[in-house]
């Protein structure tokens, strides 16, 4: 990250950012915090950094990231975001490790099968998924499955899930 051109140095700006993304904190509780530590910067500086900084911050925590197994759970949730209803899709691994995710309005076969492909793309291939008995994504994978060297095994069983199921708890106390 190169911090050239700001007023204030590297360390300041990865905080501010750091607050705002981690603990989901307004701009201006961003601005209280850091005028706490001794740092006076107003929050629409924070806002402009958090959107400069934040592709960066993403880019350098994708290559950092740990490989995930080859056995996924792949499950959808319902939340509410900005007061409109959305399905929220997330992959985990068997040990926890998020996969990847993707938040759309509809609920449909093209938006698992966008969903996997961005996933596998970004990750690996898994040997094999483990989802709940909606069709929708039965459907993706079965479509998926039909290139060539991609079989991917589907296994319903709903005590497999759990992990996945687990996460999303998370999710929506945060929202």
């Amino acid at each position: 990250m190169n911090a050239k051109g700001h007023c204030y140095p590297k360390y300041i700006i990865l905080q501010a950012v750091y607050f705002k993304l981690i603990f989901t904190l307004s701009y201006h509780d961003v601005e209280e915090i850091m005028k706490i530590r001794g740092v006076l910067v107003d929050h629409a500086t924070i806002q402009r950094w958090d959107y400069q900084f934040t592709p960066l911050l993403e880019s350098e925590m994708k290559k950092r990231k740990g490989r995930v197994g080859a056995s996924w759970r792949l499950d959808e949730s319902y939340i509410k975001v900005k007061g409109i209803w959305c399905y929220l899709y997330r992959a985990v691994d068997k040990l926890g490790n998020t996969v990847g995710f993707l938040l759309t309005r509809k609920r449909q076969r093209m938006s698992v099968q966008s969903f996997l492909i961005k996933a596998i793309s970004n990750t690996c291939r898994p040997r094999i998924i483990n989802i709940d008995k909606i069709g929708s994504n039965t459907e993706a994978i079965k479509v998926y499955n039909k290139h060539p060297f991609s079989k991917i095994e589907i296994r319903q069983c709903k005590y497999l899930n759990n992990i996945a199921e687990q996460d999303h708890r998370f999710i929506k106390w945060r929202i």
